[in-house]
């Protein structure tokens, strides 16, 4: 039964007679308030005026096999509502992996990449906070369990798919800041008042020689080894991440991304597109839509997070 229905009595027999002892007064029509009374019935309240559900954190993402013959990026974008959590601070876990090695083996390096560090998220940070687990003075911070899960996924990668590897650059959002662990060439860019900053330092051999001033920027895009890492996922039996913490303002956006988009379209070409896209999983189309334009050949692959305003 519709739960809106309502049974408002049984309506009177019509064979029932009025006997001359009944006082007029009774074989009179009843008005709303003795009906209403007669019948036990209550008036309802008028319907409340639609309120629009507050701002919350928003995503979108793409990912494009570009000029690849298979897709080795991996990509991960996942919230939490304070409702189920109970914690209004969760917002979401982000990130990006670009695979490498040939084959399918760089696939699935950021594929275990990707998996391995939701299941840390899930295990360390989200679980407990869905039991309600007060903090302990032993409790790890969130860049610790982020950087445990590279650790554990670097030995996989190692352990599975010996001569592959993979990028990783992975935000945890908790309430206004967001925790980055970050290795390889893929990047976080923050883009606040139509200002767009590369968070991320890269670890290609030719950005170490542009930071002990060896290159410039200009002759590290033509060098021969622009695309070699001296650091990554799988490359090594220990893995140094880089980690940071950043305070979100509203309404700021964050921008996860492969090489295979920044290094075709370049900053100057991100942010123009940020600057005309409002919405987050427009501007990750319009993102990847210019990297293929410009003849991109590799993967392709962006996670724009847009903070409330």
């Amino acid at each position: 039964m519709n739960p809106l229905r309502r049974l408002f009595g049984r309506k009177p027999s019509e064979s029932s007679a009025v006997s001359d002892a009944t006082p007029v007064e009774a074989t009179r029509p009843l008005t709303a308030t003795k009906l209403s009374s007669a019948l036990d019935t209550q008036i309802l309240p008028s319907p409340k005026a639609y309120a629009a559900p507050a701002t919350r954190l928003k995503f979108g993402l793409n990912s494009d096999v570009g000029g690849r013959g298979n897709n080795e990026d991996s990509v991960l974008a996942t919230l939490l509502s304070a409702e189920l959590s109970g914690d209004p601070s969760f917002s979401g876990l982000f990130m990006v992996a670009d695979g490498m090695g040939g084959h399918q083996d760089g696939e699935r390096a950021s594929s275990i990449t990707a998996r391995l560090l939701a299941q840390y998220v899930l295990k360390e940070v989200v679980i407990p906070q869905l039991e309600e687990r007060g903090q302990s003075s032993d409790q790890k911070t969130i860049p610790e369990i982020l950087s445990e899960a590279m650790a554990a996924a670097n030995t996989s990668v190692r352990e599975q798919f010996p001569g592959a590897g993979t990028t990783a650059t992975c935000v945890v959002i908790r309430g206004d800041l967001a925790h980055i662990v970050h290795v390889g060439d893929s990047r976080a860019y923050l883009y606040v008042d139509d200002t767009l900053e590369q968070v991320t330092r890269g670890h290609r051999l030719v950005d170490r020689m542009v930071e002990l001033g060896q290159l410039t920027p200009e002759e590290a895009k033509n060098h021969p080894q622009n695309n070699v890492l001296y650091k990554a996922v799988g490359a090594s039996d220990h893995l140094e991440v880089d980690a940071e913490t950043r305070r979100l303002p509203p309404s700021a956006r964050l921008l996860l991304c492969s090489d295979g988009l920044w290094g075709v379209i370049g900053d100057e070409g991100i942010k123009a597109i940020l600057q005309a896209c409002t919405d987050p999983q427009e501007a990750c189309d319009r993102l990847v839509a210019a990297a293929n334009a410009n003849d991109g050949k590799d993967n392709i692959t962006a996670v724009l997070v847009q903070m409330p305003d």
